[in-house]
């Protein structure tokens, strides 16, 4: 084991596996670009789109009290949920039962969500009242909904009510102030300003790193290589120039960005990329202008296409959705449609992975010093640990994420995003650039258990597993050492979702129980 390159047992450096993936068997490497090959710098990135997505409501009749609000990076996370007939953000599981609540940046205590939730859950599946924020892009449009129910609830001039905010005769919902969120949001992107002010800036938003030629080359040499992006040409242009063309003063050759692919497809408008698409055209690259009539023809390698589906680049690149490994960033537009519809493997790119796992080693390492471990789950349940202690621990490492707490998790508990993490997306890592820490022939295996398919990630191990499995191996342990019968299990109250809940275990923390037991034993 010590003659194995560490660089595999950094956090930093690892794919997940949720199911196995054999990489000799695949034959052709997706792409998409935006949070995927190009990595957009965090959280500058996320506070350019919300000044622009601010100013736009402002020039539309928000009061201009709005623009004294900034962008926080603290406050929102992925995956959250919000509610557009009580003006809430929340934080639910795969079920639909609430983790947080907060109106604004208020978080809600346990008797005020009842208010508006008798049951504690959501019904998931009525997507017109639940929207879900589950992409990047939305991080900026989730702070400026808190931003807005928190500047009518503060202004005096508005009489707040249970479904929106009210001004003499002017009723205003939570459902149309979300609404032209939503409408910013798209007007932003249409009309370009976000992408122009980018292009203006490349240094300080995009990550140039060098290794992504390198990853490309190398996967070209065994593989087929195609980008699909829902970016129109222009912008892939100069994003890709800047991403792989030779850095200026290099003393190696020039190579154009399309020579690292063999077919680049752009507006793709995904995910109805993925079922019955949209017209293929040819795209004039001198002009960015598209050719007209619907393109028939065989693959031309250099050509740049615009539209088509799923299919078409299956039939131009002559390969099946099994043999394609497909690399994204939005778990619904990239893994779960290319997953459900096509069959493809999936490999979901989770920049906030690295700060995940960053968070819960230095905490661990901090709970090391005069306390017990906060892996060391043995010692609060064999030695009678008050419960009260362990919602303590765990409230202070959620704060530690952020101030909604972990992408993955809400106490021990999966949040939504986790969920869907694992059911559709085969791999996972923070970036794909971690690809070239593996020969095109390694085995992505899924460890055989029943607790979790990725045991390598501590997040996303459940509660009751592992409490039984403890307890097991405690009561063995007493049995054989004839000890007093001193384990006091975590009380399992009616309020079972609440954030300050159990800690997660550490890393192959299964291994770690049983070697205790033994050497108990």
């Amino acid at each position: 084991l010590e003659e194995t390159p560490t660089v595999l047992f950094s956090f930093d450096y690892r794919v997940f596996v949720n199911r196995s993936v054999p990489l000799e068997n695949i034959k052709c490497y997706g792409f998409d670009m935006d949070y995927t090959l190009a990595e957009y710098k965090s959280p500058d990135y996320e506070d350019l789109g919300f000044e622009l997505l601010r100013d736009r409501l402002v020039s539309i009749g928000y009061p201009h009290e709005l623009l004294h609000y900034t962008y926080d990076p603290t406050f929102p996370t992925r995956g959250l949920v919000f509610d557009t007939m009580y003006g809430n953000l929340l934080k639910v599981d795969s079920n639909g039962n609430i983790l947080l609540c907060s109106h604004g940046f208020t978080f809600l205590k346990r008797d005020k969500i009842q208010d508006y939730y008798p049951s504690n859950f959501i019904q998931r599946g009525n997507t017109d009242r639940f929207y879900i924020l589950n992409t990047l892009f939305n991080l900026s449009e989730t702070y400026l909904d808190g931003c807005l129910v928190d500047l009518f609830t503060r202004c005096s001039r508005y009489e707040n009510c249970q479904k929106g905010f009210k001004h003499g005769d002017l009723f205003m919902s939570f459902r149309s102030m979300f609404q032209d969120v939503r409408d910013a949001m798209d007007y932003v992107h249409d009309t370009g300003s976000l992408k122009e002010s980018t292009l203006r800036n490349l240094d300080k938003y995009v990550v140039r790193d060098l290794n992504l030629p390198v990853l490309l080359t190398r996967i070209k040499e065994v593989a087929k290589v195609f980008l699909a992006t829902n970016s129109d040409y222009n912008y892939t242009e100069a994003i890709m120039k800047y991403l792989l063309e030779t850095p200026p003063g290099a003393k190696y050759p020039k190579k154009t960005w399309r020579t690292f692919f063999d077919l680049v497809v752009v507006d793709t408008r995904k995910p109805l990329f993925f079922a019955e698409g949209t017209v293929l055209r040819q795209v004039d690259t001198n002009t960015g202008k598209l050719r007209i009539g619907t393109y028939t023809g065989d693959l031309q390698h250099g050509t740049v296409y615009s539209g088509g589906s799923s299919d078409i680049v299956c039939e131009l690149l002559d390969v099946k959705g099994k043999d394609i490994l497909y690399v994204g960033d939005h778990i619904f537009g990239d893994i779960l449609k290319s997953k459900k519809r096509q069959g493809w493997k999936t490999f979901l790119v989770v920049p906030e992975l690295a700060k995940e796992l960053q968070v819960w080693t230095e905490k661990n390492r901090e709970y090391k010093h005069g306390q017990p471990p906060l892996h060391d789950l043995t010692y609060f349940l064999m030695w009678g640990t008050s419960p009260c202690v362990l919602q303590v621990v765990t409230y202070r490492m959620d704060l530690s994420y952020g101030q909604m707490g972990s992408l993955l998790r809400s106490g021990s508990r999966q949040t939504l995003f986790a969920s869907q993490l694992m059911r559709y997306a085969d791999l996972y890592s923070s970036t794909c650039i971690n690809l070239l820490h593996y020969p095109f022939s390694y085995l992505f295996r899924a460890p055989p258990v029943l607790v979790s398919p990725t045991s390598d990630i501590p997040v996303i191990i459940t509660r009751t597993c592992i409490s039984s499995c403890i307890k097991s191996l405690a009561e063995i342990t007493m049995k054989k050492k004839c000890l007093p019968d001193v384990v006091q299990m975590p009380h399992e109250s009616s309020g079972d979702n609440h954030p300050l809940d159990f800690p997660s275990p550490e890393f192959s923390v299964l291994d770690q129980i049983q070697k205790i037991a033994e050497a108990k034993v």
